[in-house]
């Protein structure tokens, strides 16, 4: 449905896109991941032809939208990472503008706004002005105002972060629906990789404008099919430990978490008496070893070398 061929963007002459390629079947729910300045937001503006490319080409249908961007536009619903609303206005008034804007006629306009207000839970709240909202209800409301006029495709630039758990679960509830039920086309980027996990078929991982990896999670976690994840606890930790651990045979990475240490070592390596070893000669006490089954965080590390949130 949706092809990108090579996009490129520059600013001033530094690449923050290069060459990404990414495909989106009809009614796929796809993964974009990346830490912040991987050029996610980027290329979700050219692909919404907010933003001309500098070189490259998104397609619908086998049809270019960069030299015809009408027909993209019509179809899709886009929810920016910023909120993108009216705060004086209520949540009617809002929704009414952008479904005025969008050319919904005025005949189903009004149902149109009381569907996709009963679909995010503010339907009973829907004549409060925005500006008396919680930064998860105001997000709850950007959504409905990308998702009035039907979108056959619908992007999602962070849309939960910084918000209360429940308008996030309420949010990830919503998205799972319209494309598991209404067969919406889904883009979403995210931070969170258990909602990425929870929602979607296949990934692309971004880092320095690149595409580094992609696939669904199965095939990308065979990227790490030839290594163990290890989670350690320590009595204490200094800089001086975690280079030794480092230095040892068949260690491949060390991770400081905030539960401790993660461990990326070649597949069925005996390291454990190495690891005391190291540990003990620094006066540290080992207090817990487990193998962890590799998770696409894992992967995201093993590739950027970063967390999401950095």
């Amino acid at each position: 449905m949706i092809e990108i061929n090579k996009l490129t963007k520059s600013f001033k002459g530094k690449k923050v896109v290069e060459d990404v390629d990414i495909y989106m079947d009809e009614g796929e729910s796809i993964g974009l991941l990346g830490p912040n300045g991987a050029g996610k937001s980027t290329t979700i503006s050219m692909i919404s032809s907010l933003l001309k490319p500098t070189s490259g080409d998104v397609k619908l249908n086998g049809k270019s939208t960069i030299k015809n961007p009408a027909e993209i536009r019509r179809i899709l619903g886009v929810v920016p990472q910023e909120i993108a609303l009216y705060e004086e206005l209520s949540a009617h008034e809002n929704l009414k503008f952008f479904g005025e804007i969008y050319g919904v006629k005025r005949n189903v306009l009004e149902q149109r706004i009381q569907n996709v207000l009963d679909m995010v839970g503010l339907k009973k709240r829907q004549k409060e002005l925005v500006k008396t909202f919680s930064g998860g209800m105001k997000r709850r409301v950007n959504i409905a105002a990308a998702l009035l006029h039907n979108p056959e495709i619908l992007i999602l630039d962070e849309p939960t972060v910084g918000i209360d758990p429940q308008s996030r679960s309420h949010i990830l509830e919503t998205v799972k629906k319209l494309n598991r039920e209404n067969g919406t086309t889904v883009l979403y980027t995210s931070h969170y990789m258990e909602e990425v996990e929870q929602l979607c078929e296949r990934v692309y991982i971004m880092d320095h404008g690149r595409v580094v990896a992609a696939g669904s999670k199965e095939e990308l976690l065979s990227i790490l099919s030839s290594e163990d994840t290890i989670q350690i606890n320590l009595s204490d930790t200094n800089d001086e430990v975690v280079e030794k651990i480092k230095s040892i045979k068949n260690i491949r990475r060390v991770d400081e978490t905030k539960n401790g240490i993660r461990i990326i070592s070649k597949k069925g390596s005996n390291i454990l008496s190495d690891l005391v070893h190291a540990v003990e000669s620094e006066g540290i006490h080992l207090t817990n070893f487990q193998m962890e089954t590799p998770s696409l965080e894992d992967v995201f590390l093993h590739l950027t070398g970063r967390t999401l949130r950095d």
